[in-house]
């Protein structure tokens, strides 16, 4: 997704160059691709959003549910392990849970057997880790946390670099499509200002 959102960033900011050709024959080939950049850039934000807002129910996969009965809310994230004892590590926000409630989410765990949660009371303060395994796949998890332990101290380690370096990518990608969004909305702005 990143690529797609540099290359709607880069045809956006060379359509706000080409704004300022208006007359001769060249004005229909750049107000053409201005719109097909434009219709672009929407159609695939649009898609995204959608699916990013969807219920993440993957298809043969784990529901996980976590609990929490802790008297603070706290942030939680859970890391899927996948590919053996130096596997890739997939890292996934499952949000801030306040004291008595859950959230679910959905695992793929086709090769994967192990999945981590980590708990976190304000933005770097990391107050909770367990590892889980699934020994079998079709039965879902439900996951309480009661008190605050950190399982193991070198496993917290990577996952507290794991999920920073999650955060650094949310951040990275959000600030790209904050300057998408300011580009398309200069040029919608513009081509809607040259038709009337």
């Amino acid at each position: 997704m990143v690529l797609i959102i540099l290359i709607i960033f880069w045809s956006l900011v060379f359509s706000l160059i080409l704004s300022k050709v208006k007359s001769g024959k060249a004005a229909k080939w750049t107000k053409l691709f201005r719109v097909a950049t434009l219709v672009f850039a929407i159609s695939v934000f649009t898609y995204w959003f959608i699916k990013k807002s969807a219920v993440g129910i993957v298809s043969n996969s784990v529901a996980l549910q976590v609990v929490n009965k802790l008297p603070q809310p706290l942030d939680f994230y859970v890391i899927n392990k996948k590919d053996g004892e130096n596997g890739v590590l997939d890292t996934k926000h499952i949000g801030k849970i306040r004291p008595e409630y859950y959230r679910i989410e959905y695992l793929k765990m086709d090769t994967s057997d192990e999945y981590w949660i980590v708990g976190y009371l304000g933005k770097k303060n990391m107050v909770y880790f367990s590892q889980h395994s699934v020994p079998n796949k079709n039965i879902d998890q439900i996951i309480e946390v009661q008190n605050y332990i950190n399982q193991s101290v070198r496993l917290s380690d990577k996952a507290k670099k794991q999920v920073e370096a999650y955060n650094y990518e949310n951040t990275k990608l959000g600030i790209w499509v904050t300057l998408d969004f300011l580009l398309l909305f200069l040029n919608l702005v513009l081509l809607l200002r040259v038709r009337k």
